[in-house]
């Protein structure tokens, strides 16, 4: 593979794979706030077609439609869908209620195939895919129907299991962001081959920044161990406060990301209780189109998620870890199956094997005083990302399913239509 430094300046313009078809793309969550499905719906827009996102959003002054990027943006403006239900039927009657205003978005769009976003939204697209008789795709960003807070019904997650099966097995096409999750899937709900889709990052190079120290005050001298993303309790971030105490003078743990209110004020309660306000910096999230410049300012990305928690945290490859990679930074990972794999077959961190709050800062402490180590680590990072861990050769994968279920011109590979992409971004 050719370094970035060795391509020609001028890259010829890919030709588009298909040829104006429609696709209304689904998700119970703001589009705009989700780098998975904005890849996605970008990369098919790129790739010739007419994207359609509906989504639901919480705020009362949202408009009804809009239009980003040439991606329209048809909105439900449903402010209690993100209230939390704490009482079963109350919960049931809130996804019934969004299922229905979704099927009537739906079927307001003209399309040529569907593609739905979380198992919450795959029941109206379906009936939307089955009343227009089009191909219907079911995304799967995590193993469905794992968190605990559907684990604790188990009379209802028995009943929902059944109907993710009967939905799944009538989709076209199936996509799932690991090798374990594309696996239990078409052995619990398939019988269909499942795409791997990984949630990777488009390759950009990323030079070294100091925008944390500068931002927290922090002198050179301070070590960074990062974890960034959504702050909620299955990342075991309690965890890193509490590992806090057993950290060298110099060294600072930052959390960058959103958070509900009830979990930051939990973790703000442990890090007072603890004295750590010193040692664990909390900071809210920064565009996504910013965030890389952020990571860079790390020297050690955390993924101490709790495998135990669930199949979906022990099966996740995160896309805060390809971030990671791009950005330069050594990954300390718990013992989460994939990202283990990764990790030791490619030297990019180290995997803590146990949960203890000082045995995980002993392993902190090593890692991130090991200046040479670090840098050998940084630069296998570096090498990974742009070489296989990007968007611009995953997107492929995609392209070639959405290929197969809209048939106008000849099947890319997916690594021809990777080298297209890699062409017009300058990568090859």
């Amino acid at each position: 593979m050719t370094l970035l430094s060795n391509v020609p300046e001028v890259a010829s313009e890919p030709r588009p794979l298909f040829q104006g078809q429609r696709v209304v793309m689904l998700r119970f969550a703001p589009a705009a706030g989700d780098p998975r499905l904005w890849r996605t719906a970008t990369a098919l827009k790129e790739a010739g077609l007419q994207v359609t996102i509906v989504d639901v959003v919480g705020l009362h002054s949202s408009p009804r439609q809009e239009i980003r990027e040439g991606i329209t943006l048809k909105h439900i403006v449903l402010p209690a869908w993100f209230v939390p239900a704490r009482f079963k039927p109350w919960f049931l009657v809130k996804l019934l209620r969004v299922n229905l205003l979704s099927i009537f978005s739906l079927l307001r769009e003209k399309a040529d195939i569907y593609h739905s976003f979380v198992e919450h939204s795959l029941p109206a697209a379906y009936v939307a895919a089955k009343l227009r008789r089009k191909p219907l795709i079911f995304d799967s960003p995590e193993l469905p129907l794992s968190d605990r807070a559907v684990q604790r019904w188990p009379r209802l997650l028995a009943i929902a299991r059944r109907v993710l099966g009967y939905l799944v097995r009538r989709c076209q096409g199936v996509i799932a962001v690991s090798p374990p999750i594309v696996a239990f899937i078409e052995r619990e709900y398939g019988g269909q081959r499942v795409t791997l889709l990984r949630n990777v990052p488009p390759y950009r190079r990323v030079e070294r920044t100091n925008l944390l120290r500068e931002k927290l005050g922090l002198s050179q001298d301070i070590r960074i161990a990062l974890y960034q993303g959504n702050i909620q309790e299955n990342r075991g971030l309690d965890l890193l406060v509490r590992a806090a105490p057993f950290l060298e003078p110099d060294v600072v743990i930052v959390m960058l990301g959103a958070a509900r209110e009830q979990t930051l004020k939990k973790l703000q309660r442990l890090i007072a209780d603890l004295g750590v306000e010193e040692r664990v910096k909390l900071l809210p999230p920064v565009p996504y189109e910013q965030l890389l410049n952020w990571t860079a300012s790390a020297d050690l990305g955390l993924t101490l998620f709790p495998p135990d928690y669930s199949l979906s945290i022990r099966y996740c490859l995160p896309n805060k870890f390809f971030e990671y990679l791009m950005a330069g930074l050594p990954v300390l990972s718990s013992q989460l199956e994939v990202l283990s794999e990764l990790i030791q077959t490619h030297e990019l961190g180290a995997v803590e094997p146990s949960l203890d709050p000082a045995s995980v800062a002993a392993t902190i402490n090593r890692l991130i005083h090991d200046r040479e180590s670090l840098e050998r680590m940084r630069e296998r990072a570096l090498e990974i990302a742009q070489r296989e861990f990007n968007w611009n050769r995953e997107q492929g994968h995609l392209l070639t399913l959405y290929q197969a279920l809209l048939p106008a011109l000849p099947a890319p590979t997916a690594s021809a239509s990777a080298q297209q992409e890699q062409e017009k971004e300058g990568v090859s």
